[in-house]
């Protein structure tokens, strides 16, 4: 069996190209059809995304060249417009491929823990659609098994999102990015704040979030656990006066205020107040390196589990190539047993002495299931091919003896 991963993503291609080569959710169904309809092709998983478009394949022998072909026809692309974006992983690359995507070691955000739930809904609509067979089906639950232990590591970063809320002032693109980060790393609750109030609510939908006016910030500011600020104003937005009601009305719980707005959205007083963590721009830079540092010696550890993991993955699946053998082993085997027994039966209904047929029958046995190893094993020796000589001693567990 052959493996074939073949995609284009943030890495290898602009946004313009990702676009033409994503696959619409109500056609991927048709898609996988007329992908595994080609003669080279057996199994098959889509991954579309905003950030790449994945093909995983399988078959007994595969050719990039026909799965590349398949996708610039179904995109209607020439091959001077999609093949330099293109990557292909034959076999074990395409398993570490795979495994590294799934645990966020290939994100644009590394680490990100949202491609695993993608990868699971693209196994989902492959397996609806009934293009998965045992070999991707092995492929896809060792992926989520090890992506589960890999994407923990990165997920240290952002534990117990789910219990806070964050109120975000200004709409512009940075608050838009925070916005992303937090809803995918599952933060419970998001309240965006803008002049514009219409503004805020169009970006408050895309993320399930509630939009408010500036104004109306001190009556939602205790609500919030983490602020994170960057507007155009001139003037300070959050004043002393307005934190210490909001620690007030929370009891003091502490709240994290991220302002990274120039000039200052937030009054440099509000820092040295209790129960408040405020960073400003400046102090970012260097919880931006330590949080680079964290990601990437776990992402160290995570390349070290998936290197563990495709080593075991390719182990069983060179292990398929000795199935039909073994099957062919035992049933001679089974065959020459049934044969030999049943001549037993007969003898023992004609009189025979059951001692005298039991040895006949183990004589019997013994003869037929080692002649045919002998014989070769002979032959072996005669043209002094001692590979098979020590293969037969491996295979059968015995001691070299010397002559």
């Amino acid at each position: 069996m052959s493996l074939l991963a073949v995609g284009i993503n943030h890495k290898t291609a602009p946004v313009e190209i990702r676009e033409r080569v994503s696959f619409a959710p109500e056609r991927l169904a048709d898609a996988l059809h007329e992908l595994t309809s080609t003669s080279e092709v057996s199994e098959a998983a889509i991954l579309s995304t905003c950030n790449r478009t994945e093909l995983v394949c399988c078959s007994n022998e595969i050719k990039g060249n026909t799965v590349i072909d398949w996708f610039e026809h179904y995109h209607k692309l020439s091959d001077t417009e999609v093949r330099p974006y293109l990557y292909v992983h034959p076999d074990r690359l395409a398993v570490r491929h795979v495994l590294r995507v799934a645990s966020g070691l290939d994100s644009l955000v590394l680490g990100e823990p949202q491609i695993l739930g993608q990868i699971k809904d693209a196994y989902s609509k492959a397996q609806a659609a009934g293009t998965i067979g045992k070999l991707l089906s092995r492929l896809f639950q060792h992926t989520f098994s090890v992506a589960f232990a890999a994407v923990s590591l990165a997920k240290q970063i952002f534990s117990g999102m789910e219990e806070h809320t964050a109120l975000l002032i200004g709409a512009g693109e940075t608050v838009e990015l925070a916005a992303r980060h937090l809803h995918a790393s599952g933060i419970g609750r998001m309240i965006i704040a803008n002049r514009t109030v219409e503004k805020a609510r169009t970006l408050a939908q895309e993320f399930n979030a509630y939009a408010i006016a500036l104004g109306e910030i001190p009556a939602h500011l205790a609500e919030a656990d983490i602020v994170i600020s960057s507007t155009a104003s001139q003037l300070p937005i959050l004043g002393k006066g307005a934190v210490e009601r909001a620690i007030k009305a929370r009891k003091h719980r502490p709240m994290l205020m991220i302002d990274i707005a120039v000039p200052r959205d937030i009054e440099p007083e509000v820092g040295a107040m209790e129960d408040i963590y405020l960073y400003t721009v400046d102090d970012l830079q260097e919880i931006i390196e330590e949080g680079l540092k964290s990601r990437q010696e776990a992402a160290e550890q995570a390349e070290e589990i998936i290197d563990t993991q495709v080593a075991h993955f390719m182990g069983w699946l060179q292990s398929l190539n000795a199935v039909d053998t073994i099957r062919q082993f035992r049933d001679r085997a089974t065959n020459i047993r049934n044969a030999e027994v049943s001549k037993a039966i007969q003898q023992l209904g004609n009189g025979a002495d059951p001692e005298q047929v039991l040895q006949k029958l183990a004589h019997n046995l013994t003869n037929k299931l080692t002649h045919a190893p002998s014989a070769q094993l002979r032959q072996a020796g005669f043209e002094g091919r001692d590979e098979i000589l020590d293969a037969a001693r491996l295979l059968f567990q015995l001691k070299k003896t010397d002559r």
